[in-house]
């Protein structure tokens, strides 16, 4: 990893002691946590289907309040402010169901076995974020394990001199439930062996199974329940598939189909073995895997010019000094690693793909109120399609969840989003007084977001997108029908995550983030559906303004008789500033002012990673450099991330949580580029700490693919055009028209402020 190009990896000089520290391999449906030891290595086999089941699937359906909601906003408007808190229909607080790991398949040497050419200690593990391989390598042993993209397995492959190795699939991970029912299988094959596992829950008929086939070149393998033993080996090929299910599973033709990916071996590999031979099979199955992992995250990458000396550190010495340029790029590459490696099925979890405990922190929820949105930030300008995608596919899977939402507890046509989803359901279940998530009406348009704006890259609508934006404006037609005394629409009830007002309950009336997502969700819709433009148009015409309150603030409600509660993790209130560009400092510059106000004011209550990078990223709109650079910098100071750099909720590396890693890189990005379909933002918030630096490969909402270098001296930036268009320019030295024609690249040239 020497060298001066950035570092596209980590590694480490000793094999991970806690599974929060293994490096990560994934390719959006299966994860894999590697800890790096050749003579014990433990790698957890995760998958984003398998939540634990938890009550029975009625006490999973919406509250039916629909016939109640007259009566609450007639309360709501009279001034009644705790009234929303008795709007439930009397269930207790009732998580999603929570995502757990499924088993780690153990490779372990014997005891009593020796080898005479081993060094005294550990050498290194590594993973390269280019190719998703953790490889971990001791003397003359080597351990490779990625998770393959194209045919969807889990890849080990062992080589050394004279291998022996005791290897089996083992459930007992922290937190498992003593009511497991567990059986294990072992039988031997051409090939080697074909293991399973098979874990049914407690009082359920869901039950999950896990098939690895064991393939060995030379030895001798023998059963050694639960497992097998292979004696004298050159290498070992394991693959892993494990699937959920009712019933029983097919083990047969689950061996039958990884028994195929090794048999696709079509040409000699050097040591003479033939066709099919493990060493084949390998490089057949990486191969496949590279053209789609390589592709994605080689799109996008980011040179702060850093120490090449800096750049050759394990990745735990760059977290202990994190404000070096090397850290900085390292954390940038790691975040778009593992946000790719977490994206396929669904997107990421609070988890991203990953846990090694079962009792995984808010149930390794999909938490659509900040933490999924903030994860996805950078899709679509990051040119991460495939998790654009994984979300775009969650959304299309729950809107029948969605339309039930919007129809039991609105009483209204169209859809409502959940707060949480454990992404089996959609239904808004989980909710209680402090958290009446079940009011919350804008999640729909914030999970649309990053959809419209890979639309916008695109220059092409997605049918589907579109379709639900329909539902979403239709929802909003039958619900917008209270009005004020100056005639405005009124959201009532309304809801600002997790938030509540001073002086009020948790439901409320007119929630700035609601407002915001009305309006936006309304003409978005207008749009793209010219035949409703008009009527859509004018509902959201007739929302309210926002209000800026006594202190010079934006309001969080824009009702004058609540007052705002400053100290909180979340910044619902200013969604108008990101992710939306209804207040900016070019359009709008007195409102601006004041969401600048309400960001000053704002505190960071439990020091969550979420609330600082969500900070940073409102922060980058506003084009204050100094606050990006603050907020960021209380996530590198603050211990947030573990040695696989994947990252923590709280400083200290409490609670295992994706949110840091996968936004960081959208925090970058913001500071130095921001586009619309209609506007270039150069630099709005450079990083002083970091003079020099080329980020390559920026996707713009106007169709342009964005190369930007920057010293001291000034900036250059080359935009290649997929479409003719005419942008607004802005930079320090104010705004110009800007004429790009398709496929024509235009250099800019920036000078020093």
């Amino acid at each position: 990893m020497n060298g001066t190009a950035p570092v596209h990896g980590t590694w480490e000089p000793r094999p991970a002691a806690r599974w929060e520290d293994a490096f990560l391999s994934g390719n959006g449906h299966h994860g894999a946590l590697v800890f790096g030891d050749p003579d014990d290595e433990r790698v957890v086999v995760t998958h984003h289907t398998l939540v634990r089941p938890v009550g029975a699937d009625e006490d999973r359906l919406p509250p039916r309040l629909a016939d109640e909601l007259p009566a609450l906003q007639d309360r709501l408007l009279a001034g009644d402010a705790s009234a929303a808190e008795t709007f439930t229909d009397g269930r207790p607080l009732q998580w999603v169901r929570p995502f757990h790991p499924a088993f780690q398949v153990r490779l372990r040497r014997p005891e009593g076995i020796q080898d005479d050419t081993e060094a005294p200690s550990f050498h290194r593990r590594a993973v390269d974020f280019r190719t998703g391989v953790a490889e971990a390598t001791r003397a003359g042993r080597t351990g490779r394990v990625f998770v393959s993209r194209a045919d969807d397995v889990i890849v080990q492959y062992v080589t050394g001199p004279d291998l022996t190795l005791d290897i089996r699939l083992d459930h007992r991970l922290d937190g498992a439930p003593t009511g497991l029912g567990v059986g294990h299988g072992a039988v031997l094959t051409a090939e080697g062996a074909l293991l399973s596992l098979r874990a049914r829950y407690p009082d359920s008929g869901l039950a999950y199974t896990g098939v690895t086939l064991v393939a060995a070149t030379g030895g001798v393998t023998t059963l050694a329940p639960p497992g097998v033993r292979v004696e004298g080996a050159r290498s070992v090929l394991l693959l892993t598939r494990v699937r959920r299910h009712t019933g029983e599973a097919d083990v047969v033709a689950e061996g039958r189909a990884l028994r195929d990916l090794v048999d696709h071996g079509e040409h000699e590999d050097e040591a003479g073995a033939g066709p099919g031979s493990p060493a084949e099979a390998y490089d057949a199955l990486l191969s496949r895997h590279l053209s789609l992992h390589r592709t994605a995250y080689e799109r996008v990458t980011l040179d702060l010019a850093a120490d090449p000396a800096e750049r050759a550190l394990p990745g735990s010495e760059l977290l202990a000094g994190p404000r070096s340029a090397a850290g900085l790029e390292r954390l940038f590459a790691a975040g778009r690693y593992h946000l790719l490696s977490s994206g396929g099925l669904f997107p990421p979890r609070l988890t991203g793909l990953w846990t090694g405990d079962w009792d995984t922190a808010w149930s390794g929820a999909f938490t659509n109120d900040a933490n999924l949105n903030l994860q996805t930030a950078s899709a679509a300008a990051a040119a991460l399609p495939e998790v654009t995608e994984a979300l775009a596919s969650l959304v299309q899977r729950q809107l029948p969840d969605w339309r039930d939402n919007a129809r039991e507890v609105f009483g209204a046509r169209g859809v409502v989003a959940p707060a949480h989803s454990d992404g089996e359901s959609g239904h808004a279940y989980h909710f209680n007084r402090e958290y009446p998530l079940h009011l919350w009406t804008a999640g729909a348009d914030w999970l649309l977001g990053p959809l419209v704006d890979h639309d916008d890259i695109r220059g092409e609508h997605d049918p589907r997108t579109t379709a639900v934006l329909a539902e979403v404006a239709l929802f909003y037609e039958d619900f917008l029908t209270r009005t004020d005394d100056e005639g405005h629409l009124v959201v009532v009830p309304s809801y600002s995550p997790e938030n509540r007002p001073a002086n009020a309950g948790w439901g409320t009336v007119n929630a700035a983030m609601d407002l915001s997502a009305a309006r936006h969700a309304l003409r978005t819709a207008a749009d793209r559906h010219p035949e409703h433009a008009d009527r859509w148009r004018a509902l959201a015409d007739r929302l309210p303004p926002h209000r800026i309150n006594a202190d010079g603030a934006l309001a969080e409600w824009a009702r004058p008789d609540l007052t705002d509660a400053y100290d909180h993790r979340h910044l619902s209130h200013l969604y108008a500033v990101w992710p939306l560009h209804e207040i900016t400092p070019y359009d709008t510059p007195d409102l601006a002012a004041a969401a600048h106000r309400a960001l000053e004011l704002r505190g960071s209550e439990n020091d969550s990673a979420h609330g600082h990078l969500h900070h940073a990223l409102i922060a980058a709109r506003l084009r204050d450099a100094e606050r990006v650079a603050s907020a960021l910098g209380s996530v590198l100071d603050g211990d947030f991330f573990h040695a696989s750099l994947m990252s923590a909720h709280y400083p200290h590396r409490d609670v295992y949580n994706a949110d840091a890693a996968h936004t960081l890189p959208a925090v970058l990005i913001e500071a130095l580029v921001q586009s619309t379909p209609d506007r270039l933002v150069l630099l709005p918030a450079p990083p002083a700490e970091y003079p020099r630096g080329a980020l390559h490969g920026v996707r713009t909402r106007f169709g342009a693919v964005l190369d930007l270098t920057w010293t001291q001296d000034g900036a250059t930036a080359v935009l290649r055009p997929t479409r003719t268009v005419r942008i607004a320019l802005r930079t320090s030295d104010g705004v110009e028209p800007l004429d790009l024609v398709a496929h024509e690249d235009r250099v800019l040239t920036l000078k020093a402020r």
